[in-house]
Formats: structure tokens, C-alpha cells, sequence
């Protein structure tokens, strides 16, 4: 990517009205008890790579753990599906997260593509009921929109953005990325669940 090119892209995420400029965002206004802590894994299943993030939540407070990509090589399609199978099983068995986030099934103009990408998805989902983990779900749009500010975010975007927010250097691959934002959204959501929850008690009362 051209310098020129990278200015322009961090032009644009400063024009996002809404997006998280800082994780201090995600720290509550007042004192509630959002909950217990929580480890996040979250997963943008590929056909032919996966990526995966996992993160340390409490709160409002946020720490990266790992990211990266589980990549299934081979022509043959039900081997692919086995190796994210394992290797999302794998990253559970080490990680053991609490709660899993998971991009949710959209429409694919590629009738095939879609049908493979229901199945690696399918294949990374059944790996993680190895753990108790609760699991969600978020539409493509509704994960930029919480991560850059807007659902028509690109992929460029959401990687700067990423590594903003965790204050990450270096390279980060854009699977690994989207698996961050997936599972940053889910931060979000469950703070804000939180503070409606604290909230409801508080009126109860």
C-alpha cells in the first residue's frame, strides 16, 4: 500500500462520526458491574482462511491476546472443512474462551461461495462446543459500524482501526483483523448489556 494511499484511508476512519476512537469508550460512565470477566475468541470463517482473535475483557477494559489465521490448503473440500475444524479446535482447548463471536450468514452473489462459506463457518462453530462457551452472532455491517463507524467500511479501514484501538504495531493480516473487529464488537455489546442491565436494577430499586 502506497503512503498516499494509507493517508487517505485514515482520512476517511477520521471522518466516521460514530466509530470508537479509543477503547476508553468501552469504560462505563459510572460504577456498575458489568460482569464477570470474559475471554472473547472471535472467528471470520473462510473457506480457505479462518481468522481468529482472542480477548481478555472486564468490563470496559480490553487486552489483546492473539490473532492470526487458520488456513486450509488442498483442493480436496472436506479436508479444508477438518482442518478448521482442528485448528479452531485447537485455539479452544489452549484459550478456553468464555463467550465466542461469529460473523453472521449473509447473502452471497455466488451461490457456491456461499454454500462453502455456510459449511467452514458450520465447521468452526462445531469445533468450539468443546468449552461451555456462549455464542453470537453479528451481521457484517452491524461489526464495522461498531469498530470504524460505518457499515460500508473497507477492509483497509478495518484494519488500521483495529490496531488503533489495541494500540498494536506492525502488520496484521485482514482475516485476522476482521476477527479482531468481530470480536471488539462483541466488547462493546456486552458493555453496553451491561449498563442497560445496571440501568433496569437501578429503576427496579
Amino acid at each position: 500500500m502506497t503512503v498516499r494511499g494509507r493517508a487517505l484511508a485514515m482520512r476517511r476512519v477520521r471522518r466516521s462520526p460514530h466509530r470508537l476512537s479509543s477503547l476508553d469508550e468501552l469504560q462505563p460512565k459510572v460504577q456498575v458491574n458489568i460482569g464477570l470477566r470474559a475471554r472473547i475468541l472471535g472467528l471470520d470463517p473462510g473457506s480457505r482462511v479462518t481468522g481468529f482473535a482472542v480477548l481478555d475483557c472486564a468490563g470496559g477494559e480490553i487486552r489483546y491476546v492473539v490473532s492470526g489465521g487458520i488456513r486450509a490448503d488442498g483442493n480436496d473440500f472436506p479436508a479444508r472443512l477438518q482442518q478448521i475444524f482442528n485448528g479452531v479446535a485447537q485455539l479452544v482447548a489452549e484459550h478456553q474462551p468464555d463467550e465466542v463471536a461469529i460473523e453472521r450468514v449473509f447473502m452471497h452473489r455466488n451461490a457456491d461461495s456461499a454454500l462453502k462459506l455456510g459449511q467452514a463457518r458450520g465447521a468452526a462453530l462445531c469445533a468450539t462446543f468443546g468449552v461451555p462457551a456462549s455464542v453470537f452472532e453479528y451481521a457484517p455491517r452491524e461489526i464495522k459500524q461498531a469498530v470504524v463507524g460505518t457499515g460500508a467500511a473497507e477492509k483497509m479501514q478495518v484494519q488500521l482501526m483495529v490496531r488503533r484501538l489495541l494500540k498494536l504495531s506492525g502488520e496484521m493480516g485482514a482475516d485476522a483483523a476482521d476477527a479482531v473487529a468481530i470480536a471488539l464488537c462483541h466488547a462493546h455489546s456486552r458493555r453496553l448489556q451491561g449498563l442497560l442491565s445496571a440501568s433496569a436494577k437501578a429503576v427496579r430499586k
